[in-house]
């Protein structure tokens, strides 16, 4: 059995917690990001978040995540509550080296996962150097840019 006890101070400070999160933890969605040669894999951990509710948007270079928890309804006594519920969001900037119209994004086990892959532009290609003036034509080199 769970002993529910009171400490306003205790309850106040996971509050300030939740609401306004720490230097090294965000308040409701912590992400992991990093990249996997052609691509960036971002992951928000969101247990407990229905499929339904989670909205994906991208404006310019802002990815904006928005996700709700809902309360429990019906006759129901909590003992404790530590987890955040209700409607929360987080933006990241994206730079112009990624293709935003190709995202994939995938939810599983509590998990949102988006891939994102590096633009064409953005990827290292081979420039021909045709040799013209002095010298034999028809001779090239390549470089690499």
């Amino acid at each position: 059995m769970l002993l529910r006890t009171t400490d306003p101070f205790r309850d106040l400070d996971r509050l300030t917690q939740q609401l306004m999160g720490t230097t090294n933890r965000p308040a409701v969605m912590p992400m992991d990001a990093w990249r996997e040669g052609d691509r960036f894999v971002i992951e928000f951990d969101l247990p407990g978040v229905n499929t339904d509710s989670i909205d994906l948007d991208v404006e310019r270079n802002v990815l904006t995540v928005r996700a709700e928890r809902v309360a429990r309804n019906g006759d129901w006594e909590p003992l404790a509550s530590e987890r955040p519920r209700g409607a929360f969001s987080r933006q990241l900037v994206l730079g112009d080296n990624l293709d935003l119209e190709r995202i994939e994004a995938a939810y599983a086990d509590g998990v949102l996962r988006l891939v994102v892959p590096v633009a064409e532009k953005a990827k290292p290609r081979k420039i021909e150097i045709q040799q013209t003036g002095s010298g034999r034509s028809g001779d090239h080199a390549e470089l690499t840019a």
